[in-house]
């Protein structure tokens, strides 16, 4: 199967939720956020720098669900137009901004 290249919008949402995530994780290891989740370490740390910009579903919802952010919150945040977007209070609960 050919995948076909990411578009550069795609690439900014990848980007996005990877900020989100290691915003979230705060001082959480990569180990341990990725252990939790039944992901692999390497995995974590791809999608937290961009390098998986699409991310399977059932990999976001598990790491979401040990970070304590709702679905609805990540998906909210990695879907606005513009980066350095408030984070929802339901996301993460402190009302800090995303890194530009």
């Amino acid at each position: 199967m050919v995948r076909l290249p990411l578009t550069p919008a795609e690439v900014e949402r990848g980007q996005r939720l990877g900020a989100l995530l290691r915003l979230a994780r705060g001082d959480r290891s990569i180990l341990e956020t990725a252990l939790d989740a039944r992901v692999s370490p390497e995995t974590l740390r791809k999608i937290e720098s961009g390098r998986v910009a699409t991310p399977a579903f059932p990999t976001i919802a598990a790491i979401a669900g040990v970070l304590g952010l709702s679905l609805d919150a990540v998906w909210a945040e990695i879907s606005q137009p513009t980066r350095g977007a408030e984070l929802t209070s339901s996301a993460h609960g402190t009302g800090e901004r995303l890194p530009s």
